[in-house]
């Protein structure tokens, strides 16, 4: 077993860690549909303007992350899970209510970088997952964390486009509320996952630099290829926060309210694939095969939304592109079965460094064709050239998979994946 937490315990940390990022995402999901809104205020209604803003949100937002992420995944490993989640619900909760009273650009500017620094949970629940978890169980731990993301992602925009229908700054309060109560519950009901015994004798500050992470992943060539998928569909995926809302908005639309019901329907959808499908399809599959189905159905539905000319068949895209969910806990899984306990830390913060690294790029490239194709100066109006962009990409990452997730290279690395792929 990987942890001392076993039994009836183990199944509660599981519990414990999933209702602390389903509220986290709750947070960061009520604001979704009325951020880019907030900012359109901003700078005078203007749609184009605002989706470079946003853009440029995105990018600060990731760059800060670049920053963080590795010196939490070091921190956890240094002095536990946690410590690192609790300090993470409160700076969030206190973060999301200045934002909520920002009277101007700058100061909800400044919120989101102090969002960035504090929203380590994501990071640390996945070490959390390798901790308490078997490897032949870490596909279906992962999934979990899949569905606690779909599901506040579910209830977040739902709530959000409701909130922010009857005031823009509602949301704000709202997940201010739910990240001070993630806290709350944090400190009384989570408990460690990662024993003194087997944490890293001190802070590897090495490890913590902003290329730090990324450089240790150089000791593990056996999952060169796997970071290098995370790091594309990464990439691909900074589409939805980059454009989604102001997208809907100029080809179909919708309003806060409709981009909030769309948003939902996209969480119901992860949540079925996250909580029946991939502990199912993993097993059926192995976790090669599982990948490489979940990145391709990403490549169809970006397809979809990318020419859907009507609000119908972006909807027709929803329950493709919803089976994308099941590549990443595979993904997560193969890579975790590779490394030791003491580092599943410090590897989360460096591929959680990569997906800033890639969001520090993604919403500039996004926002950017998305702004330039319905602005003056566009040869063509098409609101939909960043989901097609998004689809190039993602297909690179299946066509990576293909070459470098192969059932001989995952053997060398973990026995166990031998006879499952």
């Amino acid at each position: 077993m990987n942890s001392p937490l076993a039994g009836g315990r183990r199944q509660a940390a599981l519990v414990f860690i999933f209702i602390t990022v389903l509220i986290d995402v709750l947070a960061f999901g009520v604001i979704i549909p009325v951020l880019p809104h907030l900012v359109q205020t901003f700078v005078g209604g203007d749609e184009s303007t605002a989706a470079y803003w946003v853009g440029a949100f995105s990018v600060v937002f990731a760059l800060v992350q670049f920053f963080s992420s590795p010196i939490q995944g070091a921190l956890s490993d240094r002095f536990g899970r946690r410590p690192v989640i609790l300090l993470s619900c409160l700076g969030l909760g206190i973060d999301f209510i200045a934002m909520a009273l920002a009277p101007n650009l700058a100061w909800l500017f400044v919120g989101r970088i102090v969002s960035a620094i504090t929203s380590a949970s994501f990071t640390t629940a996945n070490a959390y997952i390798a901790d308490v978890t078997t490897p032949e169980n870490r596909a279906k731990g992962f999934g979990m964390i899949g569905a606690a993301f779909g599901l506040g992602f579910t209830l977040g925009p739902l709530l959000g486009g409701v909130l922010g229908d009857i005031d823009h700054r509602l949301p704000f309060w709202f997940a201010g509320g739910l990240a001070l109560l993630n806290f709350a519950y944090g400190l009384f009901v989570l408990p460690e996952s990662l024993p003194k015994e087997r944490r890293s004798p001190r802070f590897d500050w090495a490890h913590a630099k902003p290329m730090g992470g990324v450089k240790m992943l150089r000791e593990y060539p056996q999952i060169w290829g796997l970071v290098a998928v995370v790091f594309i569909a990464n990439f691909a995926h900074y589409v939805y926060p980059s454009t989604f809302v102001l997208f809907a908005d100029a080809r179909y639309g919708w309003g806060e309210k409709q981009a909030g019901y769309v948003l939902a329907a996209v969480g119901v959808l992860s949540v079925i694939v996250n909580a029946l499908l991939v502990g199912r399809l993993v097993k059926a599959l192995g976790e090669r095969r599982a990948m490489l189905l979940g990145l391709s159905c990403g490549v169809v539905g970006f397809v979809i939304y990318g020419i859907a000319d009507v609000g119908w068949l972006f909807l027709v895209g929803l329950p493709i592109s919803a089976l994308w969910a099941i590549a990443a806990p595979a993904t997560q899984s193969l890579i975790s079965k590779q490394v030791g306990a003491d580092v599943q830390g410090r590897i989360q913060g460096a591929l959680s460094g990569l997906v800033s690294l890639a969001g520090i790029f993604a919403p500039a490239l996004f926002a950017g064709s998305f702004g330039f194709f319905i602005g003056p100066h566009a040869p063509t109006r098409l609101p939909g050239i960043a989901f097609l962009i998004a689809a190039v990409l993602l297909a690179c990452a299946v066509l990576v998979a293909w070459r470098y997730a192969r059932p001989a290279r995952v053997a060398a690395g973990s026995g166990d994946e031998a006879a499952s792929a």
